[in-house]
């Protein structure tokens, strides 16, 4: 059993950033990274967004190489054993360390049907499976109108696709769009020659690669030659709870990201900590709060020891359409939208109990500060105060 001062389980961009946190402070003491898949850190964002539309497939890999780092790639921690401080491996291999960080990230929802090859897109082996499927296939549905879905059903179309929607939600992001800025996106993917099925379920998949039959709630059998579904993850805690460390939506830390332990930490998708600004407690999966947490809880395993405040934001690429957003965006809270002209540039603003919860900059860039600090205002603010807050 080697023994590591730094052991991180994960190889995600939470992990890549903890290295470079690690290394900021401590540039001599040995660094572990055990990933499940087979490639070392990368950037996710790009497989729904950049490699679509013609950024070179190099472009994706994160540096983790290059800072004296010993990658354990395409193995499993199966359990982890704090009587002795080590964790073991699918393999029964053994690593003993002394700070210790999970990034297991989260696995993609399943539906329960067992046709083969259907592509429950998330990692880089997804992308290179769906780039092969579309040198054959022309016809692909989309199951899923959120981040995923979104992208994916806008990258294809963009590369000379069919492409059909199957969604229960009314619209295209409904859970978070207010219902009008959610029709439009509809409307506009539509006009884009997708075929958008809202208000339906999937009831049963058949077939396989190039010849899908799917059977919705409605009765229609849609047939395809690829199908990619996007419905959401669910966090990889199963290792943190099977050690004892307390779970609740993933692993849950302290303000300095630590789960339950002095010298055991948690970050990026896994990770359940409170959100600053907010008063409440979240767990967020896009890539701003995996790199700023990851690189934090690098740099308080190397002994820098201070509160993550950071407040995420994240963003999204819809054929011509584009937005930055920070806070929390739910349809449901009340919203004041202030547009420079309607639905092509303009800021939303989610407000509850009378404070600013989330804003949607849409198509309004180099603005997160200015909404991260209306979210950390105490207010009260009506809607009529904001008009014109941020330009």
């Amino acid at each position: 059993m080697h023994h590591y001062a730094y052991l991180i389980i994960g190889s995600g961009m939470a992990a890549d950033a903890a290295v470079k946190g690690i290394r900021s402070i401590d540039e001599n003491w040995e660094i572990c990274l055990i990933g499940s898949e087979s490639f070392p850190p990368y950037k996710r964002p790009p497989l729904t967004k950049q490699l679509w539309k013609g950024k070179p497939v190099e472009s994706i890999w994160l540096d983790t190489t290059d800072l004296g780092v010993t990658l354990e790639l395409d193995k499993t921690v199966t359990a982890i054993d704090f009587a002795d401080n080590r964790v073991i491996d699918c393999e029964g291999a053994k690593y003993g360390f002394d700070k210790l960080l999970i990034a297991t990230g989260g696995t993609p929802r399943h539906f329960p049907f067992d046709a083969e090859g259907i592509i429950y897109y998330r990692t880089f082996d997804d992308y290179n499976d769906l780039r092969r499927l579309c040198d054959i296939g022309q016809h692909f549905a989309v199951i899923g109108a959120g981040f995923i879905g979104s992208e994916i059903a806008a990258a294809l179309a963009v590369n000379g696709k069919r492409v059909t929607m199957i969604f229960p939600e009314t619209a295209i992001g409904s859970r978070i769009y207010p219902a009008d800025i959610a029709g439009y996106v509809t409307d506009y993917y539509a006009d884009r020659g997708v075929s958008v099925r809202p208000g339906e379920t999937v009831a049963d998949i058949q077939g396989g690669p190039g010849a899908y039959k799917i059977k919705t709630s409605s009765g229609a059998e849609i047939e395809a030659d690829g199908v990619v579904v996007g419905i959401g993850i669910v966090p990889n805690t199963k290792l943190a709870e099977d050690a004892g460390l307390e779970v609740d939506n993933g692993v849950v830390v302290d303000t300095h990201l630590r789960a339950g332990s002095e010298n055991v930490f948690a970050a990026g998708d896994v990770a359940n900590f409170h959100l600053h600004g907010l008063n409440k407690r979240t767990r967020v999966e896009h890539e701003d709060n995996a790199v700023v947490m990851g690189k934090h809880a690098g740099e308080a395993m190397a002994g820098h020891m201070k509160p993550y405040t950071h407040i995420p934001y994240f963003y999204s690429d819809m054929f011509d359409l584009g937005y930055e957003a920070v806070g929390e965006l739910r349809s449901d809270h009340e919203t004041f939208a202030d547009w420079q002209e309607p639905f092509a540039k303009g800021v939303v603003y989610y407000l509850c109990d009378s404070r600013v919860v989330g804003v949607l900059l849409w198509n309004v860039w180099d603005k997160v500060h200015a909404a991260r600090e209306l979210i950390t205002a105490p207010g009260p603010f009506a809607p009529e105060d904001l008009k014109g807050s941020i330009r």
